[in-house]
Formats: structure tokens, sequence, C-alpha cells
């Protein structure tokens, strides 16, 4: 699948519009991962099986978080925590934005107990604060925005607003969603990167290149000669996915459990 990659090691940045990253060289793996959804003790299996994969790899290695890191599952704020601490010794880590990422951080700069975030997993974020869902039946706004700057860490939101939208290496570009045919990284719209799926999935090619990412979920990865989903439902399922990268190699994609069905989710 990425044999016509070109074997390049180390990586060397070029200069790449805000909010994206792209790289001219590949380091020697990139172990991407599909959406977490909070679900920190399926992350640290993950991790560790990561590490263990990777033992025998020379070089520069990568684990790179393709979006959703919140909502859903249990330990938001933890998986958010993990995000800004050291990654695994010998690794480099990289973190996407999502579209719940992008969900949270317009809630907690405007919070409104009618977003539609709260009912896409955003609840269970709050509860991961030590927030309880009584607060936004009884508080109006401002009450609401003075409890979450006592509660969320500024340094989270922080860290959520800095996020690339996408990372570009030779021949693969990593994104949440997906991009938008005929249009180039610098031009694609935010929203697509975040949110998109049909035009992007019935796209017969995608100007050349694989595209590693998550957002819908399925049963298994969706391993297709231009494109690469990881997004296994692990807050629902269990199973959360990653895949090696490597050039010249097809990916080799590791699991914390079997997924039985995917769940749905926006």
């Amino acid at each position: 699948m990425l044999n016509f990659i070109r074997s390049l090691f180390g990586t060397t940045p070029r200069q790449a519009p805000p909010r994206g990253l792209s790289f001219d060289r590949w380091p020697a793996a990139v172990y991407a991962i599909g959406d977490i959804h909070g679900c920190l003790h399926e992350l640290r299996q993950l991790e560790e099986m990561i590490v263990r994969d990777a033992a025998g790899i020379a070089g520069e290695k990568w684990i790179l978080w393709l979006g959703d890191m919140v909502d859903r599952g249990p330990s938001s704020s933890a998986v958010l925590d993990r995000a800004m601490a050291n990654p695994p010794a010998g690794f480099t880590r990289h973190c996407l934005m999502g579209n719940h990422e992008s969900m949270m951080l317009q809630f907690m700069q405007a919070p409104n107990p009618r977003s539609d975030w709260l009912s896409f997993g955003g609840m269970e974020t709050l509860y991961s604060y030590g927030m309880s869902g009584s607060v936004f039946e009884k508080s109006g706004q401002r009450q609401l925005q003075a409890i979450i700057d006592s509660h969320v860490p500024a340094d989270h939101l922080a860290f959520i607003e800095s996020l690339p939208l996408w990372i570009a290496l030779p021949g693969v570009v990593f994104v949440h969603a997906g991009i938008r045919r005929g249009l180039p990284m610098a031009e694609q719209d935010e929203r697509d990167l975040l949110w998109i799926r049909d035009e992007f999935f019935d796209a017969p090619d995608i100007d050349g290149l694989i595209v590693v990412h998550g957002h819908t979920p399925a049963a298994e990865p969706v391993v297709l000669p231009n494109r690469l989903c990881l997004d296994t439902g692990a807050f629902a399922t269990g199973a959360l996915t990653a895949a090696r990268l490597q050039p010249g190699q097809p990916p080799h994609l590791l699991s914390t459990a079997p997924a039985k069905s995917a769940p749905s989710k926006p």
C-alpha cells in the first residue's frame, strides 16, 4: 500500500500554512492511533503495545493521535493530561484536532446549556473534570463560565487551541475526518477536515495521496488503496486501534480488543 512512498528517514519540517504541519522526510515509523474518546485504559494498553512493537525499530518514532481524544468515554481530562505529558521513551507524540475537541473548545469559551456538544459526549467530559449535570439545569451562562474556569485547567484549553488540523509526510496526509479532493492542504476547509464523510469516501482517488484518518467508526479498520480509517469505536467496543506506517511497507495494525460492532457518532 505504501510502496510508492520514498524511503526517506528523519524529519525536516518545511514551511506550512497555519494549523498544519508538513515534513519532507519520514521518521523510521509512525504509529497512528484512532479516536480515543476518553478511553484512558485502552490508550495505556495500546501505547504499551506500540512500545513493544517498536522495540526493534531504530531511529525516530512517532505516536500520532488522529483527534477526538475527548467525549463519550469516562476519562477525557486524564487523556488530555497524557497528551500533554512526555511520550514513551524514544517517541515523539503528535496530536491532531478532531471535531469533538473543536466542539469542546467552543463550549468552554461560551457555555450554552442547550449546546449539541453535551449530547454528543460532552457531559461525560464535564464529569471527568468533576462537574455534575445538575449544574447546567440551575446556572446561567455567567455562572457556568465561572464553574468551567474553576474546573477545567487553562492549559488544557490552550493545548486544544494549538492542535494542528493535519500532518503531511511524503505521500500521506494524517487528518481527523478526511480531505476534499482537488484542493491543496493550504486551501482545505476546516469543517471538511473535522467533519467530512461521503464526499471524501466517494472520491475514487484523493490526489495521489493516502489519507490516514478516524472520525467514522467501523467494526474493523478500513484499509483501502487511498485511505486508512482507524476509528473502531473504542468508547463502545473497547477496541482502540493503531497502525504502524513505514515507507515502502504495508500498514501493520494493533488493537486492544476485537471490535464486534461499530457505533454511530457525529
